[in-house]
């Protein structure tokens, strides 16, 4: 084990020669002619020239070494379903989600919108997109048709593939009507659809567009589908993230730079080994469920748990705190990965939990989607005995861009900071009005990364160069430089600590919001003069969506009944139109919003006062009673 200062410096001075040999880790069909093409700014391409397949590197290359070994192991504490795939079985049913996909008219390029619950057959349909060379879209099931309607016409997909409904806490969602809603409402018509039946809710099947997967698979149970090679730099996916308008941004990812991003990342950072098994508790909806519940550990030749439910609740639907520490205990799990509002719901369970089951063959805890607090950092590792790894990353990302890389050299961690740079990423705290670096310890910043980006980042926006470089590279002055947009300080050991938003998406139990997306729905409403959504700190959540609105007509703000019925309606639009998830905390009633002289909305502000912070300088507002119309009502 080298020095990871070491390491890392030649990441960044000889990023050529380290990425050719981190290419290694991976089967090239024809291996690379150029390691990077960096000639198209803020473009870069990996591993031009080479071929590969994302499949053949999860699936197909483990079958004559470890073939009868678990690949991926389904616990639905939801339907009481615990089911275990060899990569063997994996690599038959991939074959058969193949042929499936093919017939219904998918090729190389073809994209296939996923809206799936937590479910064997949504990791399949993700191999077999990959395997086939058709560029998979995952919409986190259960979103609104609206918002799935967006992704369909932004997207374009020849097929849907869905199921007839997911499960949470017991409670059935529906996904079918979700989806036939969100079809007609978007001007993009897919070919067909392919649904899963778990005999959760009742199915119409459209003739002619909807297919049964069990109908399907049956008819191609032994037909042999070959990976397609591809070159590096084919597009593997896209995934939407919230923007700070309504419009879906879909990040593009390529399909060498990734394997090869994520089998450096599960050899350096998670130290993750093959024949061992990986738990991240994540949805495939995210970027964390497509890099850290499929690919990644398939990849590392690690078995993969793919879980359905809550944390606190059992196979047999009856309440248990210990259902994670259980499937830790008996799959001998070596690396976890969760997010911090898993583990603050998990600490107010009966701590005897941790001590109940056999955690010995855990080696860490890795824990991201949103800042980690200390008191929740120290419970758990506490609790656990284990290192407790924060890291820091985004969907842009692809992989971890700040944690402590432990299988180059164990480091500790600091509780409140994801860590270090990792490798390939040159990650800067610059000033947001000047664009200049800042270099002394602790001061505030905007942390972004000077390109080339390493291998696993986004290639683009799908289908919108001029929103990639507009968005992402063009917000700092003078600099062509990624923005994170998070404010972040690094300290005298070049630890970074991460401090929130520069922009208005929020961050709600791991998940990302558009504040001006939760606006345009808000403002969609009959009576809605005037709104402002902020995201105030939320010890549970991280973060949670605060309304504040300028009702049409006067009564809101002064009659509690009108309020009430009012805040009902809005909260009902929202979860209609984007999903419970983006569903406001509060909406609350006020005369005005505070504004500056020329009509900006002082977001920051409200955000402040809602979280007893000092608003600081308020000169610029032009009226200062609806600042303190909003303190009167959030006071504790």
């Amino acid at each position: 084990m080298g020095s990871y200062s070491e390491f890392y410096r030649r990441s960044v001075d000889d990023a050529e020669a380290f990425w050719a040999e981190q290419a290694g880790l991976v089967d090239w069909q024809t291996p690379p002619r150029q390691i990077l093409d960096a000639s198209h700014p803020p473009f870069a391409k990996w591993f031009v020239g080479g071929t590969t397949n994302l499949c053949h590197n999860a699936v197909d290359r483990h079958l004559a070494t470890r073939g009868d070994q678990a690949a991926l192991i389904f616990v639905s504490t939801e339907t009481g379903v615990e089911r275990s795939y060899s990569f063997k079985e994996l690599h038959a049913e991939v074959q058969r989600m193949a042929a499936s996909l093919i017939e219904l008219g998918v090729g190389q390029g073809d994209r296939v919108l996923i809206y799936m619950p937590m479910i064997p057959e949504a990791a399949f349909a993700m191999l077999a997109c990959a395997r086939i060379g058709a560029i998979h879209c995952v919409v986190f099931g259960g979103f609104a048709s609206v918002s799935l309607a967006s992704r369909i016409e932004d997207a374009e997909p020849k097929v849907v593939v869905s199921a007839d409904a997911g499960s949470r806490g017991g409670k059935v969602q529906a996904y079918k009507p979700l989806l036939d809603e969100a079809i007609k409402l978007s001007k993009h018509k897919p070919d067909a659809v392919l649904l899963a039946d778990r005999g959760l809710a009742p199915m119409e099947l459209v003739a002619g567009r909807d297919h049964s997967m069990s109908a399907l698979r049956a008819k191609h149970i032994d037909t042999p589908v070959p990976c397609t090679w591809l070159d590096a730099t084919a597009i593997s996916y896209t995934l939407y993230t919230s923007g700070t308008t309504g419009k879906p941004k879909g990040v593009q990812r390529d399909t060498g730079g990734y394997a090869v991003a994520l089998a450096a990342s599960m050899k350096h950072i998670f130290d993750g080994r093959a024949g061992e098994t990986y738990f991240s508790t994540s949805d495939i909806g995210w970027v964390v469920g497509h890099s850290y519940i499929v690919y990644g550990p398939l990849i590392a030749g690690m078995a993969t748990i793919m879980y359905e439910g809550l944390p606190t609740q059992g196979l047999d639907q009856q309440p248990n705190g210990g259902i994670w520490w259980s499937l830790v205990e008996k799959y001998k799990v070596t690396v976890m990965f969760s997010a911090p509002t898993a583990v603050r719901v998990l600490k107010k369970q009966d701590p005897a939990l941790l001590a109940k089951y056999d955690l010995s063959s855990l080696r860490a805890l890795f824990l991201a989607g949103e800042p980690l607090d200390e008191p929740t950092a120290r419970w758990i590792s506490e609790g656990l005995g284990v290192p407790i790894i924060d890291n820091y990353w985004q969907t842009e990302a692809g992989w971890p861009i700040l944690t402590i890389a432990n299988g180059v050299e164990k480091k500790p961690s600091k509780l409140g900071s994801p860590g270090v740079p990792m490798y390939g990423w040159r990650v800067k705290i610059l000033d947001e009005e000047s664009g200049e670096e800042l270099t002394a310890a602790n001061a505030k910043g905007v942390v972004a990364v000077e390109g080339p980006t390493p291998p696993g980042f986004m290639q683009t926006v799908w289908r919108d160069d001029a929103r990639f470089i507009n968005t992402y590279w063009s917000s700092v002055p003078g600099k062509t430089v990624y923005s994170t947009f998070d404010w972040g300080i690094r300290d005298e050991d070049g630890y970074f600590y991460i401090l929130g938003r520069t922009d208005d998406v929020i961050n709600v139990a791991g998940h990302r919001l558009g504040t001006r997306e939760i606006e345009e729905s808000i403002s969609g409403h009959a009576n809605v003069a005037e709104v402002a959504v902020v995201g105030v700190a939320d010890a549970l959540k991280g973060q949670v969506a605060m309304a504040f609105v300028v009702p049409k007509s006067g009564d809101a703000a002064s009659d509690a009944e009108v309020a009430l019925t009012l805040e009902g309606e809005i909260m009902k639009q929202v979860s209609d139109q984007l999903g419970a998830v983006a569903r406001p905390a509060r909406v609350r009633f006020v005369s005005a919003l505070p504004k500056t002289r020329s009509g900006k909305l002082l977001r920051r502000a409200i955000q402040a006062v809602c979280e007893q912070r000092d608003p600081g300088d308020l000169t610029t507002i032009d009226d200062p009673s609806s600042l303190q119309q909003i303190k009167q009502l959030v006071a504790p």
